[in-house]
């Protein structure tokens, strides 16, 4: 798949079918994502990949919202991402460089998960990245250590229907040429 078709194709899926995913896709998803850039090379972008019926049932019953539960009902796979904080926008002795701090976390943790989520569409998976969720919880369940911040769910499966794109903003309403 051209990368045009998988930017155009790629879309936010509430609705999967019980089928299982091949480890191998997932592992091509996750080498996707550790390619993304990331301040000075830091790479602190970290994934729970949770596969088994009893920690998909925790993380969903638990680490999830009701109307979360519902949209990932039957997706095979959830993916917890993380950032080791403090070091993405810091110095080595932990001083924020510039006035967004652990934002460089976050916004490096950003550019992981869309790597993952367009290698997901390139491999005929659909995705839902899902940012209401308890992270303290989904801490407990999977033993995320306290030097992570717990940012997003991704859900991973193959899509139970054809969404269509929504509508996107020009490009005069989203950038200003100088």
């Amino acid at each position: 798949m051209e990368f045009n078709e998988v930017l155009q194709t790629r879309r936010s899926v509430r609705e999967f079918k019980e089928d299982k995913v091949e480890k191998e896709k997932i592992e091509a998803m996750l080498e996707a994502a550790k390619q993304a850039p990331s301040w000075k090379n830091s790479q602190t972008a970290r994934c729970y990949v949770v596969m088994s019926d009893e920690k998909l049932k925790a993380v969903r019953e638990q680490g999830l919202p009701e109307f979360n539960q519902k949209s990932c009902a039957n997706a095979p796979v959830l993916i917890v991402t993380t950032f080791v904080k403090t070091r993405a926008g810091f110095t080595r002795e932990g001083v924020a460089e510039n006035e967004v701090g652990e934002g460089w976390g976050c916004y490096d943790l950003g550019l992981n998960n869309a790597n993952m989520v367009l290698k997901a569409t390139e491999l005929g998976l659909s995705t839902l990245i899902m940012g209401i969720r308890d992270g303290e919880k989904l801490r407990e369940i999977l033993e995320i250590p306290e030097n992570q911040e717990v940012v997003a769910v991704i859900a991973v499966g193959y899509s139970d229907l054809k969404p269509e794109m929504p509508k996107r903003k020009n490009i005069e309403d989203v950038a200003v040429f100088c």
